[in-house]
């Protein structure tokens, strides 16, 4: 064949822009481009495979429609951009929640029950959007890293919780506080730390799904034999309460990415914005409805829950290192073990528990999680592993 006649063929072949799909793969955690596969027919897109479909010719009505909608795509990539900055401060709107509860109470004594679980519930709904339904059989199938994850976050962090708390002679209350944040499952904000710190992103979304979804088991489990000694502890109605506000959800999420993925791209931008202010205002809730006491002790729950934290960071990368994982995944599942969802601990502490202090050390627990977590992020990021140097 000639070559100019080949390069008409090649110039008729232009390609649509990457950007869109770099931000689309950095939601879904993953730091790498996938290989591009046909489509059939008749299936569905999904959010997380990279196809670049090739166009024949170029339709100037459909240039024309495309042009009238780069508007709305132009705002969604603001509000998008607004959400990953506010997900990125998030230590600092959660730790001043917490210190203007601790120095106006009544700021935040307008949040009631319904309102921690509503929070909580789009919190986690906005987390199964950013999985697939082959996420979760990912996270089923369990390879080497992500069980040994699993195992960390649900054997260091409990027992470190009920240690800590023997060692340090805690009130049950404070005690059972801990010893249930200790038992609940890894944070959202952890993928957003080892995003910073360049760790194994995919990883860590997988690690986070699949404590999620074991913690409507584990978190029940775990706290009624550990903390059943400090107070009694309903199991079967904290299985209950993690059903409807973690499992369900993340199901729903993941459904909906799966299968209506234009409602997902218009609401996805919304979610970052949602879950900081949903940690902030249920922190703070937490505090100001135990302010007094708080000043009071406040100096052992605080020692208390900086040495859970610092025992899940420091044991998950040496324990991780020793099963012979890689430091790239290893500062990862650091980061998964030490960082939990401690908004889930305010929400069951304060469902479940009668005593309110019950829900000091979960809401106490935001806030150190996210400056240990914010340092490491610091660090890692400027000593990135050796196979990852250039």
């Amino acid at each position: 064949m000639p070559m100019p006649l080949l390069r008409r063929i090649h110039a008729s072949l232009p390609f649509p822009p990457l950007h869109h799909h770099h931000r689309h793969l950095r939601l879904h955690g993953s730091l790498r481009l996938l290989p591009t596969r046909a489509t059939p027919p008749t299936g569905r897109r999904r959010r997380s495979a990279l196809a670049i479909p090739p166009r024949a010719s170029v339709d100037p009505a459909m240039a024309a429609a495309d042009g009238d909608s780069g508007g709305g795509e132009g705002r969604r990539g603001v509000v998008a951009r607004v959400g990953e900055a506010l997900s990125l401060g998030f230590p600092v709107w959660v730790g001043s929640a917490c210190l203007v509860a601790l120095w106006r109470p009544r700021a935040f004594l307008w949040v009631g029950r319904s309102s921690q679980i509503v929070g909580i519930t789009l919190t986690m709904l906005g987390m199964g959007m950013t999985l697939t339904l082959d996420d979760l059989r990912a996270a089923l199938l369990m390879p080497k890293e992500l069980a040994a994850g699993f195992v960390l976050q649900y054997t260091v962090m409990p027992l470190s919780g009920f240690l800590v708390s023997k060692l340090l002679n805690l009130p049950s209350y404070y005690a059972a506080g801990l010893i249930l944040v200790a038992c609940c499952p890894g944070g959202t904000a952890s993928n957003i730390v080892t995003y910073l710190a360049r760790g194994n992103v995919a990883l860590s979304v997988l690690m986070t799904a699949a404590s999620t979804f074991a913690a409507a088991v584990m978190t029940p489990l775990l706290t009624s034999k550990l903390a059943g000694q400090f107070v009694a502890v309903d199991p079967m109605g904290l299985f209950m309460s993690t059903v409807q506000v973690v499992l369900a959800p993340v199901l729903l999420g993941a459904i909906l990415n799966q299968y209506c993925s234009g409602l997902v791209e218009l609401v996805s931008p919304f979610m970052p914005f949602v879950a900081v202010a949903t940690v902030a205002i249920l922190c703070g809730s937490a505090i100001a409805q135990n302010a007094s006491a708080i000043l009071s002790s406040g100096l052992q729950v605080v020692l208390s829950v900086c040495c859970l934290h610092a025992s899940g960071f420091f044991f998950g990368y040496v324990l991780a290192r020793m099963l012979g994982i890689d430091v790239s995944s290893s500062r990862t599942i650091s980061i998964e073990v030490g960082m939990q969802n401690s908004v889930l601990g305010v929400m069951l502490a304060g469902q479940h528990f009668s005593n309110p202090l019950t829900a000091v050390p979960c809401a106490v627990s935001s806030i150190c999680h996210s400056v240990y977590g914010s340092i490491l992020a610091g660090i890692w990021r400027c000593t990135p592993p050796k196979d990852q140097k250039d």
